[in-house]
């Protein structure tokens, strides 16, 4: 009888010890729980807000703005063949739904631009094209032609770049590009504040709006936001008539003549 209970007790021992063992090794074998991996985060590039406007007197009504004309200077088909040289200083007379400015271009600042510039405007390319791009606080851009044949023509008739010789000043005047390098071609903006950090991303002033002429600019119609406003493509494939539908309250260029010297705009 003792010897039975002395067996019973050796394999309850055995088997406790066996247990023990066993449930030591399955906490063993399971790998350790991970944390859940995390992208890091991004931050999302912000572009710096405009500074506020000053305050500006209320413009009056838009002036009904004329119809576009029904035929353009056909030698705006052909840029390569505009490669007059610009005088060393001439003027611009804008003729626009908000009234009338002048812009004086000196051709020391940026030749290439200059000459561009003269060209185009020697063949009437602004006339009824719209102000399509208004940011108050920052810039006014416009030179997409009224009619998409003009804008195909001169779709890849890019100009180099600059150096920098004049800051984008209030009033000064620049053409728009791209961050590749000689992209500009017929897109302009008039810088409407002191925009120094443009310099330095190589955009070259040619030319300043004279006097009280940016009384006009700074009333032109700026309500439509970069989100809401045209989109380029369309204004380049469909027109002035597509501005007119979708954007009615868009100032436009009635005409963008030289100034002969007797201050009267030249003729074709």
């Amino acid at each position: 009888m003792g010897r039975v209970n002395w067996f019973v007790a050796a394999m309850a021992v055995g088997i406790l010890i066996f247990g023990c063992k066993a449930k030591e090794q399955t906490a063993e074998t399971q790998p350790p729980e991970k944390p859940k991996a995390e992208a890091p985060a991004t931050p999302k590039a912000e572009t710096p807000a405009p500074a506020a406007p000053a305050a500006q007197p209320e413009a009056a009504a838009n002036a009904p703005a004329e119809p576009p004309r029904k035929g353009f200077d056909r030698a705006l088909l052909r840029p390569a063949l505009l490669k007059d040289t610009a005088p060393e200083k001439f003027q611009v007379k804008f003729t626009t739904t908000r009234g009338d400015f002048t812009v004086t271009v000196n051709r020391a600042w940026a030749p290439i631009g200059a000459d561009r510039f003269y060209n185009l405007v020697k063949h009437h390319f602004y006339d009824n094209a719209s102000f399509f791009r208004v940011v108050p606080g920052f810039v006014v851009q416009f030179g997409i032609s009224a009619h998409p044949p003009i804008s195909a023509a001169w779709d890849n008739a890019n100009i180099q770049d600059e150096p920098v010789i004049q800051s984008n000043k209030r009033g000064y005047l620049t053409y728009a590009k791209t961050s590749s390098p000689n992209t500009r071609s017929t897109q302009i903006f008039i810088n409407l504040k002191d925009n120094a950090g443009l310099d330095r991303q190589g955009f070259s002033p040619f030319g300043v709006v004279d006097g009280k002429g940016m009384n006009v600019v700074e009333m032109l119609y700026d309500q439509y936001t970069e989100s809401s406003g045209p989109e380029q493509d369309k204004i380049s494939q469909l027109g002035k008539p597509y501005l007119d539908k979708y954007f009615p309250k868009l100032d436009s260029i009635k005409t963008a003549t030289l100034v002969a010297p007797g201050g009267e705009g030249s003729k074709p």
